[in-house]
């Protein structure tokens, strides 16, 4: 458990007992609400005990009739939680009972979108349940995702549809069993009820779990609005519960530069495309967050987009690290705010935003100097790298594929200009060789299966039709992305019509 003063204060200022909220309206939804008797979870909620003005107190709205389509067992094991394999399980994870111990509520935060601020965004279709403190001792937030309307859901109607659901439970424990901070899915549930869209779609609820839920426009809320105190306790609460370590603002702001640093550099080390870095989808933990219209490249391309909001490319592959970098510097403008010398702030805040780049290249180079079997970094191994991605784009080599096979002979198979290659090779192979464990590095650092876009989309198109077995089979192979072993029909690139050109946000 997080030992600090603040999060003890937290804990311990409980704003309503258990017992009260069972008695009393809910802001928000003038009803009562039933509690679940057989789903327990260790709560020890500490966000809920900050001012009202970081939230709004809300319970999730109950759907028609909840299913339970996927529970992950073993992090329910890690959180602590227990539960009867019954029909209540799907009425707490559905929304329509609340654990014992629960405080929903519904969190506010702001953003830069495609580079323009809003000023107030929030949980429009999200309601945080509470938090516990996991058996490696970690506090980690629970949070309902589809769980309808908030005061912050600007006119939505605060539900998802399956497709989304199924993808981000899918990509986030992909990526978890991939070793790269993330959020985690342990629940979705099929609502029994429509969402509308373009047209009539299933409408499903996902239970995520995260290091907080903290974002860049959380701090920008505040400081956007000259809320200084709350900006203030903001900043306090954050460093007690992710870096302890952290000396006041400015060492929280070098703590996450680093954290996101190594973060991206990670995303492009498997051709990850978050495809909506916006600041309220940037977190403070450096846990990846917002699996809408993210993707894993298969042919590789520098430039490639998947979003279809994403018109001009800013979220492009290349363009994640300076993005990073722009979303840096905006919580750095906030954390400004705090300081008594702003000069001395700025002059600062200045300092560890123009590092980040070298932090980001180093960690690049780490990451793809594994994927080509260098563990001791040298200067002219950058140009070695990229001269091989300049080949594979030129070639259309598949990004996963082709370095999975690097130390076999049917490396070259993944590449049109065969003499090329092999000109590469040579300099690899001279390279490489003062490298005892090249082999077992290239392995642990290459996945040989990643969720590939086309068969998300089979997945969901499935799902929606009641069948759930490609759903399952992705998440068995999926599990264990470094195994040669892993389902090689599901490492196979997609042919021509299977190809998925765009990825949608699908709120």
């Amino acid at each position: 458990m997080i030992s600090c003063n603040l999060l003890r204060r937290c804990v311990l200022v409980k704003t309503r007992l258990v017992q009260e909220m069972a008695r009393k309206l809910v802001i928000g939804h003038c009803r009562p609400y039933i509690y679940s008797m057989t789903f327990i979870a260790p709560f020890d909620n500490s966000y809920a005990a900050l001012p009202d003005g970081f939230f709004t107190r809300i319970n999730p709205t109950p759907v028609a009739a909840p299913q339970v389509l996927a529970f992950n067992l073993n992090l329910a094991r890690t959180l602590g939680i227990t539960h009867a394999e019954t029909a209540e399980l799907a009425l707490t994870l559905g929304g329509n009972a609340l654990p014992a111990g629960a405080e929903p509520l519904a969190q506010l935060y702001a953003g830069h979108q495609f580079g323009s601020y809003n000023p107030q965004l929030g949980d429009g279709r999200a309601i945080l349940l509470g938090e516990v403190v996991d058996t490696n001792g970690q506090r980690r937030d629970i949070q309902l995702k589809g769980s309808g309307r908030t005061p912050y859901s600007r006119g939505g109607d605060g539900r998802a549809w399956l497709g989304p659901v199924l993808r981000e439970y899918v990509v986030s424990e992909a990526m978890h069993a991939l070793g790269i901070p993330t959020t985690r899915a342990l629940a979705a549930v099929r609502s029994g009820e429509d969402v509308y869209r373009e047209t009539a779609l299933p409408g499903a609820v996902l239970t995520r779990v995260a290091a907080s839920h903290l974002r860049v426009g959380t701090f920008q809320v505040f400081a956007h609005r000259g809320e200084l105190e709350n900006l203030k306790t903001l900043t306090d609460y954050a460093i007690a519960r992710h870096y302890p370590q952290a000396d006041g603002p400015m060492g929280l702001l070098s703590a996450v530069c680093a954290r996101q640093a190594d973060l991206v550099a990670a995303w492009m080390s498997v051709g990850f495309i978050h495809g909506v870095m916006n600041t309220d989808n940037c977190t403070i933990s450096g846990e990846t967050i917002d699996y809408g219209p993210c993707a894993f490249m298969d042919v590789f391309d520098a430039n490639r987009v998947f979003s279809s909001i994403d018109r001009q490319g800013r979220y492009a592959f290349s363009n994640q690290p300076q993005i990073v970098v722009w979303n840096m510097a905006q919580l750095a403008t906030a954390l400004i705010q705090l300081a008594d010398d702003k000069d001395a702030a700025i002059e600062q805040a200045t300092q560890i935003v123009h590092a980040m780049p070298a932090l980001i290249e180093a960690a690049w180079l780490k990451r793809f100097g594994a994927k080509i079997g260098i563990t001791k970094i040298r200067e002219e191994d950058t140009a070695l790298i990229n001269d091989l991605l300049a080949l594979m784009q030129k070639d259309g080599a598949d990004f996963t594929n082709a370095f999975r096979a690097l130390g076999s002979e049917n490396a070259i198979d993944e590449f049109l200009d065969r003499d090329e290659f092999e000109a590469w090779r040579a300099r690899w192979k001279t390279r490489i060789a003062s490298e005892a464990n090249a082999e077992e590095t290239m392995k642990a650092a290459n996945p040989a299966i990643i969720p590939r876009n086309h068969r998300i989309e089979q997945m969901i198109e499935a799902a929606v039709a009641g069948d759930m077995a490609p759903f399952e089979r992705l998440m068995k192979a999926l599990a264990t992305p470094y195994d040669d072993a892993a389902d090689p029909d599901l490492r196979h690139p997609p042919t021509d019509r299977e190809i998925v050109p765009a990825t949608f946000c699908g709120t």
